[in-house]
């Protein structure tokens, strides 16, 4: 598990980069300054579950409780739904893929206190 959730957050670390420079260069102008942000929310969250990943990957080599690695199925879903929603959202201006948007952001929180926890079991 820890190689699978390094290389699945070097995977959403360098797709947040190439997400980012899409929307700082070829999406600025395109799209509505509020589309805009939302494309640009989606990257961040994503670039920083990505480091997330990482380093329950990291965590996982060391320590692997069932709650390290279910923080990592948590934030990889979470990038999905949050991230992917979010720029689907920005690129349709479908407002229906914003539904999806808080799923993805409970996956996230769920990630972050399931690394809590995996870390507070023995």
């Amino acid at each position: 598990m820890a190689r699978t959730f390094v290389r699945l957050g070097a995977i959403a670390g360098f797709f947040g980069v190439a997400f980012g420079a899409f929307g700082a260069h070829l999406l600025r102008g395109r799209l509505a300054p509020d589309l805009l942000a939302v494309f640009d929310t989606g990257v961040r969250y994503q670039l920083v579950h990505a480091v997330a990943l990482v380093i329950v990957g990291i965590a996982a080599g060391r320590k692997p409780a069932r709650l390290v690695v279910a923080a990592g199925w948590c934030f990889a879903g979470g990038i999905a739904l949050f991230s992917g929603s979010l720029y689907l959202l920005a690129l349709t201006g479908t407002a229906m893929f914003g539904a999806v948007t808080p799923l993805g952001g409970v996956l996230l929180l769920c990630g972050w206190a399931c690394l809590a926890l995996g870390f507070g079991s023995d």
